[in-house]
């Protein structure tokens, strides 16, 4: 007898293979700029026939990830992206119908898996002032409650959570029989991490990707940290050989080169910094303390703004409604200072009604990646719960 699950057969997707060469692409929370290319070039340098011929290994670079957070290899699960992992801790340690709270708006994902394996999706929204008390969140944890999903810092919107309140958290997770799931995506812009409660205390998860800072969202790379019975219960779930080699090699040369994240976290700070500066000196409002992501509001249309920063400008951002006291806005990836600048030129331009005249870097960049006849990438999957995108691409951030 032929059969389809209904929870499938119900969900809503997208999978349009969007075309994105050609732009500035400020809509993913990528690295516009990548690795360096003298970088690249090295690491392929030492790939033979027999390295892509055969399964990938992951105990040698799991090990060296082990040393690198100072813990040993039972705490950790390589994944293909993190969301990989995120679904595995879905499906295994919450149950049909079961509930799992979340803040919204958050990364789409989360109520996706919800709906596929039929669970309940408990939202605590976001006030006015785009503030998360932490006492909201403790009042959904109720003891029927089966899994907390927090992001920190969390996308869309850049808000933080003190040492303090993921301690009142956790305690309340522990006297509830609540396992925590703290996705950690965009750490690297934070100085603040959890991930030693992963390590050290059981019923907590931490998911990671390589997709940001690490610049290496075309090769798909994260992990999952957790006491090591956890771990055990999530590889149960991987497929066989679920991370690629490239990935692992990539990972690895990173965490071994001198200065290589040192010189990413700098370069990130920098265009954060002359952004903001900007921002501030032509009257724009914006929030976004922490990630690589920030909402601004625009003095015009935020849709119309969006369509004409990819058709006139090449370049490709987001806009949200709903977004409290911001209203509908524009969210836009961050990144090093000289792409700032391009975006930063492009919005004085078309918002304010500058002169038409495009900036000589802006030209340049233009000619460099196809100018204004570069194919247009589609409209796509948008994020779910409290305010919502009205221009996000599909769900594959991490």
């Amino acid at each position: 007898m032929y059969y389809l699950d209904e929870k499938v057969k119900a969900l809503d997707r997208i999978f349009d293979q969007n075309r994105r060469e050609g732009y500035l692409r400020l809509d993913l929370n990528e690295n516009p700029g990548g690795l360096p290319q003298e970088f690249i070039r090295d690491v392929l340098s030492g790939v033979t026939p027999e390295f892509v011929s055969q399964y990938p290994e992951t105990l040698a670079f799991t090990r060296t990830l082990a040393q690198y957070l100072d813990t040993d290899i039972e705490h950790l699960c390589l994944v293909n992206g993190s969301s990989e992992g995120i679904r595995y801790i879905i499906e295994a340690f919450t149950g049909p119908n079961g509930k799992i709270v979340g803040v919204t708006p958050t990364y789409a994902m989360f109520e996706v898996y919800c709906k596929m394996y039929g669970r309940q999706f408990i939202s605590v929204p976001y006030t006015q002032e785009l503030q998360m008390p932490v006492e909201n969140i403790l009042a959904k944890m109720g003891r029927d409650v089966q899994l907390l999903i927090l992001v920190n810092p969390n996308n869309p919107m850049g808000n933080t959570y003190s040492q303090e309140e993921i301690r009142q958290i956790l305690k309340r997770a522990a006297e509830r029989e609540i396992t925590v799931l703290i996705d950690e995506a965009y750490h690297y812009f934070y100085p603040e991490s959890f991930i030693r409660y992963a390590l050290t205390q059981e019923h907590v998860f931490v998911t990671r990707t390589f997709s940001k800072l690490f610049s290496m969202a075309g090769a798909r790379l994260g992990y999952v940290a957790g006491w090591p019975e956890g771990i055990r219960m999530v590889q149960k779930l991987c497929t066989p050989h679920n991370v690629n080699a490239f990935a692992e090699l990539f990972a690895e040369r990173i965490i071994r080169e001198p200065g290589m994240i040192d010189a990413l976290i700098a370069k990130h700070a920098a265009g954060r910094a002359y952004l903001e500066a900007a921002l501030r000196e032509h009257g724009y409002k914006y929030e976004g303390k922490a990630g690589n992501f920030i909402f601004i509001q625009p003095k015009s249309d935020a849709c119309r703004l969006v369509e004409r920063m990819k058709s006139e400008k090449n370049i490709l951002i987001k806009s949200y409604d709903g977004i409290g006291k911001l209203g509908n806005c524009l969210r836009v990836t961050m990144g090093e200072e000289r792409y700032m600048r391009i975006f930063m030129d492009a919005l004085l331009e078309l918002d304010q009604k500058k002169s038409p005249a495009a900036t000589e870097e802006e030209q340049g960049y233009a000619e460099l990646y196809g100018g204004a006849g570069a194919k247009r990438s589609g409209d796509a999957e948008n994020r779910q719960g409290g305010g919502l995108p009205t221009s996000e691409p599909r769900n594959s951030r991490k």
